[in-house]
């Protein structure tokens, strides 16, 4: 093989002045920022979904069910596309408006991430809602809290440490999940990858270096909520081990 190798590359200088490893840089930064924003919106969204699908109301389980159903089954690009293209032009014309020329993309980008790991967490969190015994729900109620009392106060806090590690595993998903809003104009670290490949042709080192950030940022994300397990544990409740993959 004839592969001329060049690490050096990395720090020359590109056109707009700054240095290859400077972009890479950056591209972690976008990466790490739309991951992270997109995780609080999963779980937030996540966590309405999967209580919605556990009550007794009827109406709000075929609304989970619905959302879950829609968007676990439409691959991530394609959402991403509707809600870039497709959104603004069903709203009226001068939200439509907003969107396409005032809205950032990183806004718009972290919307349609979040959203779609949302429905992912939503399994998880009802998962482990209906993992708990039901004498917990009756002990909570025979205690004079209201039915959403018995979810914030007795429920939810056990279900999360039931699932955390499946939320670990999702957690980590983001990160890798995120290198498709490239397609939609976000500079993360895929969109540098692929900028840094057409300048300078040198595939080896690159792609070694945004794998290993890429893995870096996952693994930094499994040890944290691992140790967020151990710390949350409750001693006898089986939780499935620690850090999912």
């Amino acid at each position: 093989m004839n592969y001329h190798w060049d690490w050096a590359f990395f720090f020359q200088e590109t056109d707009d002045g700054l240095k290859y490893i400077d972009w890479v840089i950056s591209g972690m930064g976008w990466t790490t920022a739309v991951s992270l924003s997109a995780l609080a919106i999963a779980l937030l969204v996540g966590s309405v979904l999967g209580v919605m699908r556990t009550t007794p109301s009827k109406l709000l389980v075929a609304i989970g069910d619905t959302y879950v159903d829609i968007f676990r089954n439409v691959p991530l690009i394609v959402q991403l596309f509707m809600w870039f293209f497709v959104v603004p032009e069903l709203v009226p014309e001068s939200i439509g408006l907003w969107m396409k020329q005032d809205l950032p993309y990183f806004v718009t980008a972290v919307i349609g991430l979040g959203l779609y790991t949302a429905a992912r967490i939503a399994e998880q969190v009802k998962s482990g809602i209906n993992a708990l015994a039901r004498g917990q729900r009756f002990a909570g109620l025979a205690l004079g809290f209201t039915e959403w009392q018995t979810y914030r106060y007795v429920r939810l806090p056990m279900a999360y440490r039931i699932v955390l590690p499946a939320l670990t595993s999702e957690a980590m998903n983001i990160f890798k999940n995120s290198a498709v809003t490239y397609a939609v104009g976000i500079l993360e670290l895929y969109f540098q990858y692929k900028q840094i490949i057409e300048k300078t042709s040198q595939v080896l080192e690159i792609t070694i270096v945004v794998t290993l950030t890429y893995f870096v940022l996952a693994f930094a994300m499994n040890r944290l909520l691992g140790f967020i397990e151990k710390r949350t544990r409750v001693p006898g409740l089986i939780t499935g081990g620690s850090g999912g993959h």
